[in-house]
């Protein structure tokens, strides 16, 4: 009895350890929130290629109420002057740093042209992104909050 008891334990306490480092994966479609207005500004597809580097573009403009969004990247460097923002790569060269970390890459602002170096952190449930953009040191930055769209 004994030893059955000791069995369940360590199984018990083995599954709860392995949901607490599970990868939290940030392929998927997410819908930005902007910092400044609080409204949804696009959904954005993240998907990763076979070398684990994570790349993201706008797959839909979410306008908000009153305001004509841009429809191309007029202020945005080489190659990305004039382009269309939508289907636009704004996220690249993001690498995985632990189970809810990822950081090395950059995010392209498509409404002022300024691409910025970017972290993210993902919430415990996998629902929830904080995507931190930054020139030089992290701490001259903002952040945005992207919401997993089901």
């Amino acid at each position: 009895m004994k030893g059955i008891k000791l069995f369940l334990l360590s199984s018990s306490l083995l599954m709860a350890s392995a949901s607490v480092f599970a990868t939290t994966d940030i392929e998927g479609t997410w819908r930005s929130i902007d910092d400044k207005t609080g409204f949804s500004k696009a959904l954005i597809e993240i998907k990763k290629d076979g070398k684990g580097v994570y790349t993201g573009k706008i797959i839909k403009i979410l306008p908000r109420p009153g305001y004509t969004p841009k429809t191309h990247c007029q202020d945005c460097p080489a190659p990305y002057k004039n382009a269309p923002i939508l289907g636009l790569t704004v996220l690249d060269g993001m690498k995985q740093k632990n189970a809810t970390e990822y950081e090395g890459g950059t995010i392209l602002d498509p409404l002022t042209g300024k691409v910025y170096k970017s972290k993210i952190k993902v919430s415990s449930n996998g629902n929830r992104l904080r995507m931190r953009g930054y020139v030089g040191v992290e701490v001259f930055g903002r952040s945005q909050t992207w919401i997993r769209n089901k």
